[in-house]
């Protein structure tokens, strides 16, 4: 089973002070993410993520790239009561249209894109409070940042490896294959 979504994004976080990212117009895609993004590469220091291992442990990069779907943030937008939630408040690198429910697909999925590259979902990107703090200081509401952890579960998007480097840009429609 496949579902057909579309790229209405690509972004990038490139400022080394923050987790917010920016549009950009596309991107090559290597085996290591964005280059220049703050996820990319290959390995990872572990972190509360991976109680499994040592804090600070090198492991293997699963979390390169933050995907979102249009749907699902408005969805959070409405649970909240604000107009919008915009994909770089939570550091995302891609936005999909035509995935309402793009944070509950099972890990393993892959979404495959017109280039020919692939990426392996990893799961969901829970929620937690620096996006939150980026919604609160947009809405000046302090509170949106607990709101946003409680109600954006199962819905704040997936993180994802690249399996194979290729072209992503907005415009592009991705095959995920179930």
């Amino acid at each position: 089973m496949a579902i057909m979504a579309k790229i209405e994004a690509v972004l990038i976080a490139d400022d080394a002070s923050t987790f917010v990212t920016r549009e950009i117009d596309g991107v090559e895609l290597s085996f290591g993410g964005i280059e220049g993004d703050r996820h990319f590469g290959l390995f990872a220091k572990a972190d509360s993520r991976q109680p499994m291992y040592k804090r600070g442990q090198e492991i293997m990069n699963r979390r390169q790239l933050s995907i979102v779907s249009v749907e699902e943030l408005q969805g959070i937008a409405q649970r909240l009561g604000v107009e919008t939630i915009k994909p770089e408040w939570l550091g995302a690198n891609i936005v999909v249209s035509g995935a309402p429910e793009l944070t509950k697909l099972p890990m393993g999925i892959r979404m495959i894109l017109p280039s020919g590259g692939g990426l392996v979902c990893e799961g969901e990107n829970e929620p937690c409070a620096g996006p939150g703090k980026q919604i609160a200081n947009h809405y000046g509401d302090r509170s949106l940042t607990q709101q946003f952890i409680k109600h954006a579960g199962q819905s704040r998007g997936i993180v994802a490896y690249v399996e194979r480097p290729g072209e992503i840009k907005p415009g592009d429609l991705v095959e995920i294959q179930i």
